[in-house]
């Protein structure tokens, strides 16, 4: 099938790309790129018609498709959560060509075997590009190493006990230096669990106000020094998971400098909300782990993703079910929705107040995400695959439960209004939303 993307803005900042274009694709790959190409070229003798489906874009923003790098979708063990099909639903309703999926499952994500079964759900799905990472410890306990070289042959794309983190210092190194052989990264839940305890929300005056035990900024802060110092030993790619607080970003930005392979993502939670917005009405839709933190540490964090320290925005989308959210918020469990409102929330908070470059958008969510992944370059230009992304950066979003195509609806923004969404993707040339519904 050929598509004709007519009058878009089309960005691609690893080109230099930033004008009003055509592009053609055709074949499942990009096939043209040019100021003006006309359909009457498509016409066959005979026919009335072109051979090309013509989309108008005036007014949208064509980019190379959005990269969440770090997604939970349950399957396998939790499929009443969420399945890899759900999830892939949910991932191209949010303007995504491809997600990481993170290994907490059941069983844990830690062989080839598990790493195949994601990849294959994924394929018949035929919706996006899912990426398995695998876990860097047998059944994420921290004691002994997953079958990492499996892993790596079968697919993996990274490596992560992510939910809670490799408590051991010792087990992190060995990891770590084992990773380093296959040109992966580690990406690491920096949380001393010793430090957070039986904590349910960040430490300081609203966890005092609202009689809850807190997790101190330290929890994070102390496993963040400790990797980045192993990943000064042992020479493996670091990336710090939903970074929290500002004393983190300053450590990442110091490991920068100093040239280590050192990189981090923030989620939007952490970007637009803070300690300040949970209240006495214990909405736990403001329960996640990292917990919200200071108002300061999410200006902090605003100003390291415009300045270039945060490498890229990852939803960490966790689905749960309504039982596991509407209760007290103590046994609430950690995480919220996240695929389908990262796009709306970065154009309506970052980009239409203009603290935000689009060429910046582009390279946070869909450049360098690819880049930390080692996954294989798209550019807007003739021969690359066409994981596209359509944006239409006017059209109004309401957040209510009939929104989401995930399975789950624990948002923090149920009930708001944003402005900006995907409006089409196309994954491999595949349209595969169309008009901001799902195909």
């Amino acid at each position: 099938m050929k598509y004709l993307v007519k009058g878009a803005r089309v960005i691609d900042p690893q080109i230099h790309l930033d004008d009003v274009c055509d592009v053609l694709i055709d074949n499942g790959f990009i096939a043209k790129v040019e100021k003006s190409i006309s359909e009457k070229d498509f016409i066959v003798e005979g026919d009335a018609e072109a051979n090309v489906e013509v989309i108008d874009a005036k007014g949208r923003v064509l980019t190379v498709g959005l990269v969440d790098m770090h997604v939970h979708f349950r399957d396998p063990g939790y499929e009443y959560k969420e399945t890899i099909e759900s999830g892939c639903r949910a991932a191209v309703h949010g303007g995504f060509t491809d997600v990481a999926t993170m290994p907490n499952t059941d069983p844990v994500t830690d062989t080839g075997t598990g790493i195949r079964y994601q990849i294959d759900r994924a394929r018949a799905a035929k919706l996006c590009h899912v990426r398995p990472i695998g876990a860097l410890t047998r059944g994420e306990e921290g004691e002994n190493l997953a079958e990492i070289g499996d892993m790596v042959l079968e697919g993996a794309v990274a490596f992560s006990d992510d939910g809670h983190g490799v408590q051991k210092a010792g087990m992190m190194r060995v990891a770590m230096g084992y990773v380093s052989q296959f040109d992966k990264l580690v990406i690491a839940h920096c949380e001393d669990e010793s430090l957070a305890g039986h904590g349910v929300i960040n430490e300081g005056r609203p966890s005092s106000k609202l009689g809850m035990f807190g997790i101190p900024a330290l929890a994070e802060e102390l496993e963040v020094y400790r990797d980045i110092e192993l990943c000064r030993l042992t020479g493996c790619p670091l990336h710090i998971a939903h970074i929290s607080t500002a004393k983190s970003l300053d450590m990442v930005r110091a490991a920068k400098r100093e040239g280590l392979p050192v990189s981090c993502e923030v989620t939007p939670h952490h970007l637009f909300l803070c300690e300040d917005d949970i209240t006495d009405a214990y909405n736990t839709n403001y329960k996640m782990n990292p917990p919200l933190r200071t108002h300061d540490d999410m200006l902090a964090l605003q100003q390291g993703l415009i300045d270039g320290t945060i490498d890229a925005v990852a939803t960490d989308h966790a689905p749960h079910a309504q039982h596991e959210k509407d209760c007290e918020w103590e046994i609430a469990l950690n995480g919220i929705t996240g695929l389908e409102t990262s796009l709306p929330l970065m154009l309506t908070h970052m980009i239409h107040t203009n603290h935000l470059s689009w060429q910046r958008l582009v390279e946070v969510m869909a450049i360098a995400p690819r880049r930390l992944l080692r996954l294989d370059a798209v550019k807007i230009e003739p021969g690359y695959a066409a994981n596209l992304t359509l944006i239409d950066p006017s059209a109004q979003v309401s957040i209510t439960p009939e929104y989401f195509e995930s399975k789950a609806c624990n948002s923090a923004w149920l009930g708001e209004k944003l402005t900006g969404c995907a409006q089409d993707v196309f994954v491999d040339g595949v349209r595969v939303m169309h008009e901001g519904c799902v195909c």
